[in-house]
């Protein structure tokens, strides 16, 4: 039986479209930031967001399942933070793909054992001029369980790899 989503329904960051509102009741994230330009950078880009390039260039590891390193629509692979002797693993699915001429990324749910509940999507992105874009959007609250008295904690890692992924393509 597969674990239910701990976050908000599946897709809520909404990583196809170019606007979003977050839902009520969420802490609502994004920030987008310009990491290059031109059709070599898009093309290097493109290829490393859908095989969890923003993640592994930011410090986590990638334990994929099925041993795909491509992100794929309800994989359910192990993220891995690790700080200092600390190894921190955190079980998600991938619940949106998107792969298109200008727009690709991809957006994880939680489960049961995430130190979060939530939902967090990273999205690459170019204009008619060249210019990529990595923006990322999440939804996140406290987890049930052991988790939720550290929740305060959790917000400054979580801040703290944010601006790692906002810089994790730049110069590619």
């Amino acid at each position: 039986m597969t674990p239910p989503l701990t976050g908000p329904p599946a897709g809520s960051t909404r990583p196809a479209d170019a606007q979003w509102t977050p839902p009520p009741g969420w802490r609502g994230y994004e920030r987008t930031a310009v990491t290059g330009s031109g059709a070599a950078h898009w093309a290097a880009v493109s290829a490393e967001v859908l095989e969890w390039g923003v993640k592994t260039r930011s410090g986590f590891a990638v334990d994929p399942a099925g041993g795909s390193r491509r992100v794929a629509l309800d994989a359910e692979p192990w993220l891995v933070a690790s700080v200092g002797p600390l190894r921190v693993r955190e079980p998600v699915r991938v619940v949106a793909v998107v792969d298109g001429p200008d727009r690709c990324g991809f957006a994880y749910g939680t489960l049961p054992g995430h130190p979060v509940s939530g939902e967090e999507a990273f999205v690459v992105h170019r204009t008619a001029d060249g210019t990529v874009s990595l923006t990322l959007r999440s939804l996140t609250r406290p987890s049930p369980g052991v988790w939720r008295p550290v929740f305060p904690a959790l917000l400054v890692a979580q801040r703290w790899y944010r601006r790692r992924y906002l810089r994790a393509f730049r110069g590619l």
